[in-house]
């Protein structure tokens, strides 16, 4: 199976203060403009979607929506995908298929780190490999494997800005 990991696309500032506020910031229009070349990249790609597994957070839902152009099959939104990487979030995951989770950092960096280099290191180490693995607003990782810990490999890390030409 092949897995995409996509980071929301840039959003704008919460209005207001606190969680709710955070959870309902909608995609700034130039996050928008910049993610729809991503989609057309990755189309051009040859990607295809079975699956689009979203977080319940306004900014992550409106990127599956654009996203969904390279659907052929459903989004679902799980609670999952806005907590840290956990064994709830893989039993969502298909085990074939071309399937996308679009999220939050630092917890899909925390699901990749998981993903390629299993169980044998810490949750507190695996959240101290965001730099090794910068997966910027509206980036998507790669993967392909089975999506268990240390089950997957990384085929590609691609930055927003490689679609931008």
């Amino acid at each position: 199976m092949e897995l995409f990991l996509v980071r929301h696309a840039l959003a704008l500032p919460p209005e207001g203060e606190g969680e709710e506020a955070d959870d309902r910031r909608p995609l700034a229009p130039k996050g928008v403009r910049w993610f729809r070349k991503v989609v057309r990249g990755l189309e051009s790609l040859g990607v295809a979607l079975d699956l689009i597994l979203t977080s319940p957070k306004r900014r992550a839902l409106e990127t599956a929506e654009l996203l969904a152009d390279l659907l052929e099959g459903e989004t679902r939104v799980t609670p999952h995908l806005a907590a840290p990487p956990s064994e709830a979030l893989l039993a969502e995951i298909p085990r074939e298929g071309r399937v996308a989770l679009v999220g939050h950092e630092p917890y899909l960096t925390e699901l990749l780190a998981w993903l390629l280099l299993g169980d044998f290191l810490g949750a507190s180490a695996r959240g101290g490999l965001e730099g090794r693995f910068l997966l910027k607003k509206g980036g998507v990782a790669w993967l392909e494997g089975e999506p268990r810990p240390g089950g997957m490999v990384l085929l590609a890390l691609l930055p927003p800005r490689v679609f931008r030409i």
